[in-house]
Order: structure tokens, then C-alpha cells, then sequence
């Protein structure tokens, strides 16, 4: 794609938003693509995760940031590059935030199945760093059901989640709705993003 995601409008403007309440905002690139292959279509999660671990690394040694107070805020089919962070937990990740997520690997599309948020809240070590869920009312069934199954792995493990609806909200409404309630949903976002990152539980 050209331009790529990093410079896409809704992702500067998130970058914007959040520069403007104090954080240090960094979009990163990965490669995640979709191929279509002789087996069928193939997501290269693997690749895109270590595109992601690379960022964050390069990102905590720059003098301008705190190492120690770090957030990740991941999209749409961005959602499964949560795992390995909800895994491994490291001290100095203090929130993970979701917006309309895909939170389980889809075998049609030919991605790892260790891409799976739902199982790694599950697993035992650190606690969880906290988390915030943005659902939207009017999702495909493809996404919205991985989300309910998230959630429910969440509650069963004592994971609390905060869940920020957009009941009017479809899937990409941060570019598609040009509403108040989107506006409010992406302030409320980066709210609890910048709250966390202050220390703020």
C-alpha cells in the first residue's frame, strides 16, 4: 500500500492527539500481509511481531522516553500482535489498549495459532497490564465473537478489562464515522491511555 498505515490521516491524527496530552506517540510499521498462496491465504504474524518487538526496543532507548512507562495500542488484524505482550508481561508495559480487534487467529487465513489473546491472559506470571477494549456495536460476527471470548477468558482469569462501547460504531470507525460519538470514543482512548502511562490506576 502506498502510503503505508504509518502515514495514513487516522494514525497521525492518533499520534497528534495523544502528543498533545503529554505521551510520547509513535506509530510503528510492520509487515504484516496478507499472501495468497498455492495453500491458500497466509498472514505473516511472525514477521510482523518481531517488526513490532524491534519498534517498541528502538522506541525505549530514545532519550526523549521513559523506559519504564510504555503502552501499546493495537487495531483491527493488529489485535492478534497483542499476544506475546499479554504473555510476557514485561514491568515496564503499564496498559495494552485494543480498538475493534481481531483477538482470535483464523485458520482460513493461515496464521499461527499461538496469535491467541485469549489464551495468553490465561497463562500464569506478572499480572496483567491493565486493558481497555474498544467494541463496536455494529461489528462483523467474524470479529465480535473472538472479542465476547476474550472477554469471557478475561473474567474467568480475574483480568479486568475496561470496555469503552460504540454502540453506532462499525469496524474502522475512527476513519469511517464522522460522528461525536466516534470523537468522544477515540478522546476517551487516548484518555485512559495517557492515565495509565502517569500512573494512574
Amino acid at each position: 500500500m502506498s502510503p503505508t498505515p504509518r502515514d495514513w490521516p487516522v494514525y497521525r491524527g492518533y499520534g497528534s492527539l495523544l502528543a498533545s496530552l503529554g505521551p510520547v506517540a509513535v506509530t510503528a510499521e510492520h509487515r504484516l500481509q496478507m499472501v495468497v498462496g498455492p495453500d491458500g491465504p497466509f498472514a505473516d504474524y511472525p514477521t510482523a511481531a518481531q517488526d513490532v518487538a524491534g519498534a517498541v526496543e528502538r522506541v525505549r532507548v530514545d532519550p526523549r522516553v521513559d523506559p519504564e512507562r510504555i503502552a501499546l495500542w493495537f487495531f483491527s488484524g493488529g489485535g492478534l500482535l497483542s499476544t506475546d505482550w499479554l504473555r510476557e508481561r514485561p514491568e515496564w508495559l503499564r496498559a495494552v489498549a485494543l480498538t475493534y480487534p481481531l483477538l482470535a487467529p483464523l485458520p482460513e487465513w493461515g496464521i499461527d495459532p499461538r496469535f491467541a489473546p485469549a489464551a495468553a491472559i490465561g497463562e500464569a506470571g506478572r499480572p496483567v497490564p491493565p486493558l481497555l477494549l474498544t467494541r463496536v456495536g455494529l461489528e462483523r460476527r467474524l470479529l465480535s465473537e473472538p472479542v465476547a471470548v476474550f472477554l469471557k477468558a478475561a473474567g474467568g482469569n480475574g483480568v479486568p478489562v475496561d470496555v469503552l462501547d460504540v454502540p453506532n460504531g462499525q469496524h474502522g470507525f475512527d476513519m469511517l464515522d464522522h460522528t461525536d460519538e466516534s470523537r468522544q470514543a477515540v478522546e476517551k482512548a487516548a484518555a485512559w491511555i495517557t492515565e495509565r502511562l502517569r500512573g494512574q490506576r
